[in-house]
């Protein structure tokens, strides 16, 4: 039996670097499908020719780009509205399709909190979930295909931790006032160590040389002792939701799938 396969739900190019990377580079070293729908920037677009560049370090699919803006860019999507504008039942329907046509074992997307608030982080989780359901459905969204129903869904954290140690550091211009982002460390109930695909994540997330350069998060991360940076990015980590009695998982790494003659 194959490995399941995974597609990833994300804003921004760079996040499916960042988040799932190393889940992505393992899931298709151990022969499963992988695609990256991602919500903000255009063909064309020099953050969408990055992500290109990205994903196929990462041995996925070429982009599935919904192209709309990202609102703080305009040229990421000239003449489109930003994502967290965009009608949400059209957007939805866009999800879906990409979901039948895919067909996948299992999805990742943010939590309800985005893994930090971003808007468009928040957006993307709404979308995933409200698609996940109605791609089961053929009465719904008719135009977009087959029906598929995904059997297992991983909404991307971070625990407090983690967050403890990064946020100070990447906000060492504007200190962080408030809660941190994140959660409580008990409720992580998935981390996957990806330090065997360390190497290949941080040159998957160097593909990304406008937001390395351009004095955001990623050059905050480029710009923290490495030990601190490794720290980081070695782990992904998860909040696992069965959708089936028989969830086939992508994020099972222990050999379950792997056998001679094909059977688990």
């Amino acid at each position: 039996m194959p490995h399941p396969s995974l597609l990833c739900v994300h804003a921004h190019p760079d996040d499916e670097a960042l988040w799932t990377g190393g889940v992505l580079a393992r899931c298709a070293e151990r022969g499963g499908r992988t695609a990256v729908i991602t919500c903000t920037w255009a063909e064309g677009t020099s953050r969408g020719s990055e992500l290109e560049a990205s994903l196929k370090l990462l041995k996925a699919d070429p982009p599935l780009l919904l192209g709309y803006a990202d609102r703080p860019f305009p040229e990421s999507a000239p003449g489109q509205s930003a994502f967290c504008d965009a009608p949400m039942d059209k957007v939805i329907g866009e999800v879906v399709a990409h979901i039948r046509r895919f067909r996948p074992d299992t999805i990742a997307t943010y939590d309800p909190l985005g893994v930090y608030g971003h808007p468009d982080h928040v957006q993307a989780h709404r979308v995933t979930i409200a698609a996940i359901g109605a791609a089961a459905f053929p009465q719904l969204y008719p135009e977009a295909g087959p029906p598929w129903r995904t059997r297992l869904l991983y909404l991307v954290t971070m625990p407090h931790s983690a967050t403890s140690v990064l946020w100070p550091a990447i906000r060492k211009a504007n200190p962080p006032a408030g809660p941190l982002p994140g959660v409580p460390d008990d409720t992580v109930d998935t981390t996957i160590d990806v330090s065997d695909w360390l190497d290949l994540k941080w040159e998957a997330l160097q593909a990304h040389r406008t937001e390395m350069e351009r004095g955001g998060a990623l050059t905050m991360l480029n710009d923290l002792p490495a030990e601190i940076r490794r720290q980081v990015i070695r782990n992904e980590w998860f909040l696992r939701l069965p959708l089936a009695a028989d969830p086939r998982d992508a994020l099972d790494f222990s050999g379950a799938f792997d056998s001679a003659d094909g059977r688990t």
